[in-house]
């Protein structure tokens, strides 16, 4: 069995400092978010509705809804022609109907704020909102300001950005 010396140690981290990243940059973590539903149907939601992550992080979308297909669809014009509603550089995603306990993954890297919504649910304000980084971040972007692309319920379903840095995670429930 070999040993790590301090010296292997410190080669690797002078390394990541050379590069110019730092030692947890290296490790990816990964976040749950829930597409649920009422028994009856009655009421559909994402849970967490409002979540921080760290730019890198990867999201996985799973359907809990027994009763329900749905979808996480990222607001951008090559998707339905929708408003861009996430950061200019960011890859949009649709991950298509997700039938129950299927599962759809997204790595989220450019800091801003990424709004996306349920395709046949979203008049049902079956909407999120993910925070990547800070405001202090290099090439942050903030929520888009516009409001011709969603209604008035979508928008006041989604959280306030400060209360997700705040809080970390904001679940539908909490809202109430």
């Amino acid at each position: 069995m070999r040993r790590i010396n301090r010296r292997v140690i410190l080669l690797g981290g002078g390394a990541t400092a050379a590069l110019g990243v730092p030692l947890f940059a290296f490790a990816q973590t990964q976040v749950d978010i829930e597409m649920r539903g009422t028994s009856r149907g009655e009421r559909i939601w994402f849970d967490p509705i409002g979540l921080a992550v760290a730019p890198g992080t990867t999201l996985r979308f799973t359907n809990r809804d027994p009763g329900n297909s749905h979808t996480a669809t990222a607001y951008h014009p090559e998707i339905f022609g929708r408003t861009r509603r996430i950061p200019e550089s960011a890859r949009p995603w649709d991950s298509d109907f997700l039938l129950p306990d299927q599962s759809f993954e997204i790595t989220l890297t450019a800091p801003g704020v990424y709004d996306y919504y349920c395709v046949p649910h979203e008049m049902a304000a079956m909407v999120g909102r993910i925070v990547v980084g800070t405001p202090d971040d290099a090439g942050w972007e903030g929520s888009s300001g516009d409001r011709d692309d969603i209604s008035a319920d979508v928008l006041a379903a989604l959280p306030a950005v400060e209360a997700i840095l705040a809080s970390g995670s904001i679940r539908v429930e909490d809202r109430s």
